[in-house]
């Protein structure tokens, strides 16, 4: 239950924290250091609350019923709504920007447009499969992204864009998909 517990808050954490980066990113009073500073620090407390989750999951006896099915949806929130976090600090670390640094520009087309919102159906759709023990389904999901792409990636840097950003998503998913079957099995 602790595990639940625990998955649940970096829902709730990185939900709250989802407006105030908005503000952080939208001020043209802050640097971009200031936003990916942000996202690290993000990423590093809910990277602890899931390797705490990780921790309470396998110390304590697996759920079952309704308290492991609603453990798995919680599983399934926490990889979709807390990893946008970690795949903005692995695209940073991997040189490529998550927003325009001059702000007397007008704003750059996005190399790969709806990024956030497919990243977020992305690491749902890992989850579920995972979870309903169908990992070939990762394989399926690639495929179709890497597809509806295809067009955009003859470009340097969206593809550098869509290879970090794919995997980071995907071990996020995966990680906590792994906690959701640990709470679930025991």
């Amino acid at each position: 239950m602790t595990a639940t517990i625990l998955l649940a808050v970096a829902v709730l954490f990185a939900g709250a924290g989802m407006p105030v980066r908005v503000l952080l990113a939208g001020n043209p009073e802050r640097s971009d250091a200031d936003v990916r500073r942000y996202d690290l620090a993000m990423t590093v407390i809910l990277g602890t609350l899931l390797a705490a989750a990780a921790g309470a999951a396998v110390a304590a006896p697996g759920l079952h019923g309704a308290a492991a099915a609603t453990a798995t949806v919680i599983a399934v929130l926490t990889a979709a709504l807390t990893g946008g976090y970690f795949v903005r600090a692995v695209l940073t670390a991997g040189g490529i920007p998550t927003r325009d640094e001059n702000y007397d520009d007008p704003p750059a087309e996005p190399f790969l447009r709806g990024g956030r919102v497919i990243g977020v159906l992305e690491r749902t759709a890992v989850a579920v499969c995972l979870l309903a023990a169908w990992p070939a389904g990762i394989a399926v999901i690639l495929g179709v992204k890497g597809l509806a792409r295809f067009p955009q990636l003859r470009e340097h840097h969206a593809s550098e864009q869509f290879i970090l950003g794919t995997f980071a998503s995907v071990l996020w998913a995966c990680a906590a998909a792994g906690i959701g079957h640990v709470i679930g099995s025991g």
